[in-house]
């Protein structure tokens, strides 16, 4: 059978929670056989996640692939997925993670209604759900009156996404064939790809849709969980490859076709921008404040309008103050906005 959808999940030493992910999956599908689950082991070494991957793949040996690499992270194991995939669309559900099964079974409802129509949809979109550990509580971020739901559109269809609206991985399921052709540049050993995987491939998607639907659940808790702020200060270095790359992939201003779109990705380069600001003040790591400088004196020469941007908006002004005291002012703003969006 065809297959309409695959699902990948990377895992590394995943054990502990990966079943979880997995049934949910088959749980919203409905045992059909239509879809498509490749289980990627990077590399684990400190529990049984190969053996747990293998022993899927015997149980649902129609649905469920089991592949094995060498560590390279959670990029490589994004692309590993893809081109181990059979179906129309690629998912990304990262092992810790998991999706509601009520939507998941309208969302396949949507994807296959589509293709039988010859809709040719390159992007499927719904809401993601935060889901905060510590305090059990929930946030839905949806894109109610920024998208058209339910119907098929193009990007100058679409309204203004405010600044936690952004589609992140956690939203997107693309069509299979748009991530091959164009490529997805995503390094290894680096965390934070799924800004460049979220990012990168949007222009290249011409007709979307949107389903309101709480899809996935975003787990938020673990304190070695690559969003919590020590591990994001620790990992800078990394964060701001991650942005580099972004940066060299268009000229925004001259790249992008339609003004709707330009205008998201060019708030969403400079969210990575503030987050590069703010965390190089936050990280101990000697050269961040000089890496930081690069980065923008790089941005510079890349693109000066983009440089303008970022840099002498407000977020721009506000996250690069000088001074040790304009520092702990940029971090007691970070402090704030984070307790108001929770999003570490």
């Amino acid at each position: 059978m065809n297959k309409v959808i695959t699902f990948a999940i990377p895992c590394y030493n995943s054990a502990a929670y990966m079943d979880h992910c997995i049934q949910s999956i088959l749980d919203g599908a409905e045992g059909a056989e239509d879809i498509e689950i490749v289980i990627v082991d990077d590399g684990s070494f400190k529990d049984n996640t190969a053996q747990k991957a293998d022993e899927w793949a015997e149980r649902y040996p129609s649905i469920i692939k089991a592949v094995h690499q060498e560590n390279g992270g959670h990029g490589t194991a994004v692309l590993t997925g893809l081109s181990n995939a059979s179906g129309t669309f690629y998912k990304v559900v990262d092992s810790d993670d998991w999706l509601d099964e009520a939507a998941l079974a309208e969302f396949l409802r949507a994807i296959r209604e589509t293709e039988e129509a010859h809709a040719d949809v390159d992007l499927f979109i719904a809401n993601y759900v935060y889901e905060h550990t510590a305090d059990n509580t929930r946030n839905v971020v949806d894109y109610k009156r920024v998208l058209p739901e339910g119907r098929t559109f193009g990007w100058d269809q679409i309204g203004h996404f405010n600044m936690t609206q952004n589609l992140l991985m956690h939203a997107l399921c693309y069509r299979t064939s748009v991530l091959r052709d164009g490529g997805v540049p995503l390094p290894a050993h680096t965390f934070y790809v799924d800004n460049i995987y979220a990012w990168v491939p949007l222009p290249r998607c011409k007709r979307m849709y949107y389903l309101d639907v709480d899809l996935y659940r975003y787990f938020i808790g673990r304190e070695d969980q690559s969003v919590n702020e020590k591990v994001m200060a620790s990992r800078i270095d990394q964060q701001v490859r991650i942005t580099r790359i972004m940066m060299n992939s268009y000229h925004l201003y001259k790249d992008i076709e339609y003004p709707q779109l330009r205008s998201y990705m060019v708030n969403y380069f400079v969210i990575m921008m503030t987050i590069c600001s703010v965390f190089s003040k936050l990280s101990e790591q000697p050269n961040a404040r000089e890496e930081l400088a690069k980065l923008w004196s790089d941005l510079h020469d890349y693109d000066r309008r983009l440089w303008r941007r970022c840099r002498l908006g407000i977020m721009g002004l506000g996250t690069n103050l000088p001074t040790p005291v304009g520092e702990k002012v940029t971090i007691s703003l970070y402090r704030l906005a984070d307790k108001v969006v929770k999003f570490n």
